[in-house]
């Protein structure tokens, strides 16, 4: 089966067709470094690295080039940085390592490559000057802009008519614009303020321009996929749209465009002023980054997603049982191998909750097996179900009892005691042992032979 997926321009489901096979080329708008990125920051970034996973199943790990953005300059960034007092490359590398570590918790596989907007200053300059040449640009007073009127189909991505394209710019009103929605590519900047040399004076790089110059420089003016979370349609990406089918020497941009839904928290919108404002960071003191995963996962990418801390308890209870199952076939060694019937829910636009369905299905069948084929057979479609959504690869016991802790030792000594006082039939001692563990969290599973295993709660 082809892979379909939903493209935002032509606004329907359209069968994928790289450019390449042997180079299919994906780009991803990724996080402006000032803070802790939010769980709605999380939903592309799981979104997409599925997308990513299903791209390299199908065409080999060594034939898809995942671009995933840095942008180091910003307004927010400088806003910020006076705020604390502190360095801009202080906050900006700080918080760059705080969105690696988010991103790894929640299961992502590193893009091949993570420009940095600042190391791509040249490029974006280089792009404006052709913008600027070709008549699709000006300069005043220290800003470069574009004309959104030199080029026709200016607000068609977006499907929006000139009327609602000025009345939601999102930009500064400015004299010295010849059209109200007329976008910045380029801006003075003062003494305090990051920049660079250029043509028009010192100053710094507009936001759109940043994402068309990067994902140029390392997947080609034509490429196969962008994406990104469905607020970003405008202005941000007609205007990626806008700038670079005009500057590109080719006249092309991305071939396909996918957008990931909202992302509604405890059934509002997300604020800190209702409550409902949870950073990855936050969830992660009181969620493994798993159960954040699979939260996410459980709904299809391009609908509203409602998530709650219920939900993300119940996706760790569930990924409990899962990896108790894994952890009683532990010794039987298995190649994964996904389901064709998975990988036909991924290949129609996503469906991730038919997915998960299928990942359940093959749970169950390890649950009922009752031989070492059968169980050997249902744990490799386990694990390769799971590899294709970033589920259940880890180590079953080290997931169930929460990865290596100071109070490993005591927990087994304790446990050891236990099996001791059986023997001596103090029952009352094992017991309160039991008791005890269990009001620390600690979970006691006896198994035949005289064998226990534990897991935290």
């Amino acid at each position: 089966m082809a892979l379909k997926i939903y493209d935002t321009a032509r606004r329907q489901k359209v069968d994928f067709e790289p450019i390449d096979a042997k180079n299919v080329r994906m780009y991803v708008c990724g996080p402006t470094v000032y803070d802790y990125i939010h769980i709605g920051n999380a939903r592309p970034l799981v979104v997409f690295d599925v997308l990513y996973r299903l791209l390299r199943a199908e065409y080999g790990g060594d034939q898809v080039k995942y671009v995933r953005n840095i942008t180091d300059v910003d307004d927010k960034i400088n806003k910020r940085a006076a705020e604390n007092d502190e360095d801009i490359r202080s906050l900006t590398e700080r918080t760059n390592q705080q969105f690696q570590d988010d991103a790894a918790s929640l299961g992502c596989l590193a893009p091949n490559v993570q420009p940095r907007a600042t190391d791509h200053i040249q490029e974006m300059q280089d792009l404006i000057q052709a913008l600027i040449d070709k008549g699709h640009a000006y300069a005043a007073e220290g800003h470069v802009l574009f004309d959104t009127r030199s080029w026709p189909d200016y607000g068609k991505f977006a499907n929006k008519d000139r009327e609602e394209l000025e009345a939601g710019a999102r930009v500064e009103v400015a004299p010295y614009k010849k059209d109200a929605a007329d976008f910045v590519l380029w801006k003075p900047s003062d003494d305090d303020t990051p920049g660079w040399d250029s043509p028009w004076g010192r100053g710094r790089p507009g936001w759109h321009i940043e994402c068309s110059a990067m994902s140029a420089k390392h997947l080609g003016e034509q490429f196969d996929i962008h994406g990104g979370g469905l607020d970003l349609i405008f202005p941000h990406h007609q205007n990626e749209v806008a700038q670079s089918c005009c500057g590109n020497a080719s006249g092309k941009f991305a071939n396909y465009w996918m957008h990931n839904g909202y992302l509604m928290s405890e059934g509002e919108k997300m604020s800190k002023s209702l409550g409902n404002f949870y950073t990855v960071h936050e969830l992660l003191e009181e969620f493994p980054g798993e159960a954040l995963r699979l939260v996410i996962l459980q709904s299809h990418y391009r609908q509203p997603l409602d998530f709650s801390k219920a939900k993300c308890a119940d996706a760790k209870a569930m990924l409990d049982r899962m990896y108790g199952s894994l952890r009683e076939v532990a010794a039987i060694e298995v190649e994964p191998k996904a389901d064709e019937a998975l990988l036909a829910a991924l290949e129609d636009d996503l469906n991730l909750p038919l997915a998960i369905a299928g990942l359940h299905d093959a749970m169950g069948a390890l649950n009922k097996a009752r031989s070492d084929e059968e169980k050997a057979a249902a744990k490799a479609r386990v694990l390769g179900n799971g590899a294709v959504l970033g589920l259940l690869q880890q180590d079953p016991d080290a997931w169930l009892k929460g990865g290596a802790s100071d109070d490993d030792a005591e927990i087994e000594a304790l446990i050891q005691q236990r099996l001791e006082a059986k023997k001596a039939k103090d029952f009352a001692m094992a017991d309160k042992i039991r008791d005890d563990l269990k009001a620390r969290g600690i979970l006691l599973d006896d198994k035949p032979g005289g064998v226990t295993e534990w897991r935290r709660a």
